[in-house]
């Protein structure tokens, strides 16, 4: 009697195994190249760089801690901290293709998960706001990029291709490909303009800033009641440069008009 096989079966393809530590460290140390200008060699990546060697030694440690040796997984975490001022839990859960550029003062908690493609700057924070055991520190998917100084803390989750600006602090999930600023962080740009530029985007210059924007809108507010008080015979209203109402979240700086009349009471 022949057994009867599903087509659908027959067409689903098979899952792939995951790869094995070496394939991982060999994608940790390629990706530099990608995202780093300033790696030449490989050597030169392998030997000098702190973030390739937190990592590196994590990967060991993980597999310590998976096959439940608590003490050696915890103690060589320690000791890479002495070394590379990068501090990862050995629990903690960590993808493919992960950089960290520069690694001083980056700190990853236990129950932290980094999906692939993730590029971390110095003296970022994966941190916990409680002390219960369980899920307590944040998820990052695919792609994401925090800047230097950032601190996204519980377990909230950071979408794909999300990004966080320098020195935000982020305390509630952040949709896919969206930017977020500030403390605490938000996001600042509506669907209409999100970024969608393919594979990692490094453009930190192109960072939007709420808190200038807010500078410069105030500042054409006062250069505009100075002409309506000041300037013009009758009061009339003044066009405005701009409208801060319409413009986008990177305003240019507007610098006030000149008092060239003292307004006498």
């Amino acid at each position: 009697m022949t057994a009867m096989i599903d087509p659908q079966t027959l067409a689903t393809p098979a899952p792939q195994s995951a790869p094995g530590l070496f394939a991982l460290l060999r994608e940790d140390v390629a990706c530099v190249f990608q995202r780093d200008p300033a790696a030449r060699t490989t050597w030169e990546v392998i030997t000098t760089y702190p973030g390739v060697h937190a990592l590196f030694w994590h990967r060991l440690a993980h597999v310590m801690w998976g096959r439940h040796w608590r003490f050696p997984a915890r103690f060589v975490s320690f000791f890479v901290r002495m070394f590379t001022q990068v501090d990862i839990h050995p629990g903690a859960t960590i993808g493919r293709r992960f950089f960290i550029d520069h690694g001083c003062g980056v700190v990853i908690g236990e129950t932290a998960e980094v999906g692939d493609d993730v590029t971390l700057y110095h003296g970022v924070t994966l941190g916990g706001v409680s002390w219960n055991a369980g899920k307590r520190h944040p998820t990052l998917c695919d792609g994401v990029v925090v800047g230097a100084g950032a601190k996204i803390l519980g377990p909230i989750t950071v979408g794909r291709g999300a990004r966080v600006g320098a020195n935000s602090v982020v305390i509630q999930d952040v949709p896919d490909s969206m930017t977020v600023v500030g403390i605490p962080g938000r996001v600042v740009l509506p669907a209409n303009q999100r970024r969608t530029q393919q594979g990692i985007d490094l453009d930190h210059h192109l960072m939007p800033d709420p808190v200038g924007k807010a500078i410069a809108c105030l500042l054409e507010r006062i250069a505009h009641l100075e002409q309506q008080l000041g300037v013009t015979p009758q009061g009339e209203a003044v066009a405005a440069p701009n409208d801060c109402a319409t413009c986008g979240d990177i305003c240019e700086p507007v610098v006030p008009a000149s008092r060239t009349k003292r307004i006498t009471h």
